[in-house]
């Protein structure tokens, strides 16, 4: 799995999704001004720059185990408290924040459960603890479900992000009961994003980001001409637009 890529890289593979989704989810976690605000997980700052406008740069904190992502979150948002770190191991105090945040993130996790568990900690008791993840399972409605389809049709054996923590109906709110979070509000948030054609969606997954990024660079350039082919014979000609949707669930602290 690689993040550490050039943010610009990240921006053109999942940005163009994670940017209008963090406006639907800042609201789904009831982020408001005058809150101090964690982003976990936050890489190059798509989330981070809502929570800047919704509660200024001074109120939110940002963490990230990508040198390169936070690097672009101290360049891009001056004032957010930005640093490496994992979610497993928050380096704050306890009941410091009033909401943390982990968008795209828990299925990337080393351990989600420690992860949320830490969130959690660092979260004031009635604190906000939100997180989504994308819809990677059966018949999966994410961003990224047209390719992996494709991929498997290539390997059967091939298991994309389908069993990551989370992404499949149900097993984010799991991971928070598990996690000793009591849950809130549990449910969906979605993105509508077009695209003027099939190769301003397909070039981004030739830049070599997380586990889609690996799987085309291991193939040969015959089998990567297949895969080409075969995404496009799943989506329309001419212009499209993606509806992506991700699993969200918002706990409460203490």
């Amino acid at each position: 799995m690689n993040f550490v890529v050039a943010p610009e890289a990240y921006d053109r593979f999942m940005g163009r999704y994670s940017i209008p989704l963090a406006l639907v989810f800042v609201d789904f976690a009831g982020v408001a001004a005058g809150q101090r605000i964690l982003d976990v997980g936050c890489g190059p700052g798509a989330l981070t720059a809502v929570l800047v406008d919704r509660v200024g740069a001074q109120a939110v904190a940002a963490v990230d185990p990508s040198e390169p992502f936070v690097a672009a979150v101290q360049a891009r948002h001056p004032g957010v408290r930005a640093q490496c770190a994992s979610a497993e191991a928050l380096p704050f105090e306890g009941g410091e924040f009033d909401a943390a945040l982990a968008q795209l993130v828990v299925h990337f996790m080393d351990d989600p459960v420690a992860g949320l568990r830490e969130m959690a900690r660092v979260t004031r008791p009635g604190g906000a603890i939100a997180a989504c993840v994308w819809d990677h399972g059966p018949d999966g409605r994410g961003p990224l479900s047209p390719f992996w389809d494709a991929a498997r049709e290539i390997d059967p054996r091939l298991e994309g992000e389908s069993s990551r923590a989370g992404t499949r109906r149900g097993h984010l709110a799991e991971l928070f009961v598990e996690a000793g979070i009591r849950t809130a509000d549990v449910g969906t948030v979605a993105v509508n994003v077009p695209f003027s054609g099939f190769e301003e969606w397909w070039e981004p997954f030739l830049l070599g980001v997380g586990a889609v990024g690996g799987f085309v660079g291991r193939l040969l350039p015959e089998r990567r001409a297949e895969l080409r082919a075969r995404c496009q014979a799943r989506l329309p000609s001419g212009a499209f637009t993606v509806s992506a949707t991700a699993w969200a669930v918002r706990g409460a602290g203490g």
